[in-house]
């Protein structure tokens, strides 16, 4: 029984033991036969290291697996659709500021939202550390720690039943924080992995971090170096999901949140605020717009940018899915240098990554 429980462990390892990952690092499988050379001497290598667990074996099968602590640089840049709902107001209230900021939702007596969306996108960049371990071959636990920038734009294009033509433009900086893990396995030099990730990204004008959660799902091949096979390249294809925490609440500045052109046009959109108002406006949204969008508007138009403005919104990434290609260059076990670029329909990405690798901790002798 306990041989068999042993068989099934091994086949098992055996299964998993490739890796690659997003964020990560590649190493091959099995290599062919015009590297028994190498195959045999990773057959005798005495393994006498803590991760990954189950590593001994692994390496007497003649499979070669990465070293199994790491570090990676990585410059990370994107740019998607959002989709913006739940719009809720509030400002600087000077004659009752017991009531500054309360947010009130920008909605009419029936439910209805007063203000519309048009194109609405994010563009950002990251530049992040993710230190991981191989806890065994086939499972990878890893962090993210960065900083960056972020590009939103928002666009509200009616007001009640007619055209509105305003524009929000914020760039702030912005910090993350995540962990990860990922599970890979493979056949030959054909590869698969599934790649996880949770992360709490955090803006300088907003009151709370976002959680965005990734799933990456990667099928690649790996072409050794005929006379270095511990070198090799790998390319692959893939997909990538990701869903945003909905919520996010923040406060700014007039002259924080509205660009140079829209400025330029505050008259005309004044104007046309108030014929809304004095005209098509009923009752009910009258009394939402004197609590939300009127302050705001008079901001515009006398206060020179300088109310605070503070929102409420729920957003989420219009498309949720995009397709991957990828390709990394294993310099030794190491070094590892990749690239990756994500498209299809409004989201797009590049990634560039540094990875460098080592043995970290030696198991103790016995005796």
């Amino acid at each position: 029984m306990r041989k068999n429980y042993k068989l099934l462990i091994v086949a098992f390892v055996l299964f998993f033991v490739y890796t690659q990952e997003s964020y990560a690092q590649y190493t091959t499988t099995k290599v062919k036969s015009k590297h028994e050379a190498y195959t045999d001497s990773l057959k005798n290598v005495e393994y006498n290291y803590v991760f990954p667990i189950l590593g001994q074996g692994v390496y007497k099968k003649g499979f070669d697996i990465p070293y199994p602590i790491g570090i990676m640089g990585n410059f990370f840049w994107s740019k998607q659709d959002i989709l913006i709902d739940n719009l809720q107001l509030g400002f600087d209230n000077v004659v009752n500021p017991d009531n500054s900021f309360e947010l009130i939702p920008v909605v009419d007596e029936e439910g209805n939202e007063i203000l519309g969306f048009g194109h609405n996108f994010n563009k950002s960049y990251s530049i992040n550390v993710r230190p991981d371990i191989w806890v065994f071959p086939f499972l990878n636990v890893y962090g993210i720690f960065g900083f960056g920038n972020s590009h939103t734009e928002v666009n509200i294009n009616r007001l009640g039943n007619r055209d509105f033509d305003m524009t929000s433009v914020v760039d702030q900086g912005i910090s993350t924080v995540g962990v990860g893990l990922l599970v890979a396995g493979g056949v030959g030099p054909v590869w698969f992995s599934g790649d996880f990730n949770f992360t709490w990204n955090k803006p300088e004008l907003t009151d709370n971090a976002t959680r965005v959660n990734v799933m990456g799902l990667r099928m690649g091949h790996t072409f050794v170096f005929k006379h270095r096979p511990y070198r090799n390249i790998a390319i692959w294809i893939g997909a990538m999901g990701i869903q945003m925490q909905t919520d996010t609440y923040g406060s700014l500045t007039m002259r924080e949140a509205i660009p140079d052109e829209t400025w330029d046009r505050k008259d005309q959109i004044v104007a046309n605020y108030w014929d809304w108002y004095n005209n098509e406006a009923t009752p009910g949204q009258k009394i939402i717009a004197d609590k939300t969008m009127t302050p705001i508007i008079d901001g515009l138009d006398t206060r020179n940018g300088e109310s605070i403005v503070k929102y409420g919104i729920d957003k989420q990434v219009k498309d949720r899915w995009n397709m991957l290609v990828g390709a990394q260059f294993q310099l030794s076990k190491r070094w590892m240098l990749r690239s990756e670029v994500g498209f299809l329909a409004s989201r797009t990405s590049y990634l560039l990554s540094l990875n460098y690798r080592f043995l970290g901790f030696k198991k103790k002798l016995k005796g």
